[in-house]
């Protein structure tokens, strides 16, 4: 522990800065999953520009219904469509994930970075869940598809560096941390569980003509 209360784990070399294959795998098909997600949605945002009679392929029903949450200003908050962030960040996280299983070792700084990156994307999607759930009033399969993948992505990520000493952490707490990466899987559960709630609860009125 160092002066300042602070646990650093230093990596070994058998436990290197994001070594776990777990890990590794979760990169890699976050990424992909993510990556195909964005395009298909960049693609429909783009057929729906030049033809604003276009009918996505994701419009399912009133509620799921990604043509209603591709016209709305929440869908390019920078002044060019979302999904173009999701192409880029999530390449970045695919080819992360290539590059680690084929050996390669990367510092300090750019797991930091990775951090940084994974906590901007679930401040975002967290935003955007709020948009469609009580401003646009629908939901984006594909975007859902996002949402999922960036909270793995985020829990996994911030477990990894709590466990390799990236991110340091105060003597007191790695107890805590050990227990959370122990059981690793409560945390994004219960986090699907509220989201899956919040759902349903304001679709209720839509769910129950279903039956």
């Amino acid at each position: 522990m160092t002066a300042v209360g602070l646990a650093v784990v230093q990596p070994s070399a058998g436990e290197r800065f994001g070594s776990s294959r777990g890990y590794r795998w979760l990169l890699g098909v976050a990424g992909a999953l993510g990556l195909a997600a964005s395009a298909l949605l960049t693609v429909d945002k783009l057929r729906l520009l030049a033809n604003p009679n276009y009918v996505p392929s994701c419009n399912i029903n009133p509620v799921i219904s990604c043509g209603s949450v591709m016209r709305t200003e929440q869908a390019s908050l920078l002044g060019f469509p979302n999904s173009l962030l999701g192409l880029v960040g999530f390449a970045v996280v695919l080819a992360t994930g290539a590059a680690l299983a084929a050996g390669a070792v990367w510092r300090r700084w750019y797991w930091l970075g990775l951090q940084a990156g994974a906590l901007l994307g679930v401040v975002l999607v967290h935003w955007l869940i709020w948009q469609s759930l009580y401003s646009i009033g629908a939901l984006c399969p594909y975007c859902m598809v996002v949402w999922a993948v960036t909270i793995l992505l985020f829990w996994y990520t911030t477990l990894a560096n709590l466990r390799s000493g990236a991110l340091p952490v105060p003597g007191r707490l790695a107890a805590v941390v050990r227990e959370l990466d122990r059981y690793h899987w409560a945390v994004p559960v219960l986090w699907y569980g509220v989201i899956a709630l919040l759902v349903l609860n304001r679709f209720w009125y839509y769910w129950q003509t279903l039956g």
